[in-house]
């Protein structure tokens, strides 16, 4: 909550002066109070959230490079983080928002990457999904990844988990730590869309999902 940084406007704010649907982003008072994700069970897996918020023509390799880059801000984030079972490997669940009672073909794991990541195995079930189901016709018909996605994203994340686990830099206990270590030299008016560059102690760690 109380970190200080550069927005996209070149403004210093707190965590706590962020707005994220009419409450604050940061509210924790210390890196262990919050636990970093970009999925979870509940709701869309990543791709398929992907799925629906971009656009239709982009390109597998794209795709997997946004997801890697929503993987990272999770991964190297300080306080504890988890990923969904799968996510690596770019898990879909055919754009199933609550597949609880959806059985394995909605929520297998490909864990071949010849076999796909799920996407596209049909419409999901209409309890929680029916309201999607125009936009989500098109998408499944049209949205594909293979191998070359599937197992760069996966050889990505083990990069990210190499270097979360060995440095220790990215396991502060205060925000006292975050706040001496922690920048981003290149935000503010100036920063590139789809570039994040944090320097974090010695180190500096640059992710670009930009084509």
């Amino acid at each position: 909550a109380h970190y200080t940084f550069t927005d996209t406007s070149g403004k210093k704010v707190t965590g706590s002066q962020v707005d994220y649907n009419g409450a604050p982003a940061g509210y924790a008072d210390a890196p262990g109070d919050a636990l970093a994700y970009a999925d979870a069970h509940d709701n869309e897996t990543l791709f398929d959230t992907l799925a629906y918020k971009l656009p239709a023509g982009t390109s597998a390799a794209d795709r997997a490079r946004m997801q890697v880059l929503a993987m990272a801000t999770a991964t190297l984030s300080q306080g504890p983080a988890l990923s969904q079972a799968g996510t690596d490997l770019l898990r879909s669940k055919s754009l199933d928002r609550n597949s609880y009672d959806s059985g394995d073909w909605f929520n297998a794991i490909h864990w071949n990457c010849a076999d796909g990541n799920g996407f596209g195995r049909g419409l999901p079930p209409a309890a929680d999904n029916e309201a999607k189901w125009p936009h989500a016709r098109p998408l499944l018909g049209a949205v594909k990844v293979g191998c070359p996605q599937i197992q760069a994203a996966s050889a990505a994340y083990r990069d990210l988990l190499t270097i979360r686990t060995t440095e220790q830099a990215f396991s502060l206990d205060t925000t006292a730590q975050v706040q001496s270590a922690l920048s981003f030299p290149l935000s503010g008016t100036d920063e590139t869309p789809g570039v994040i560059t944090m320097k974090l102690g010695d180190l500096v760690v640059v992710f670009n999902a930009t084509p």
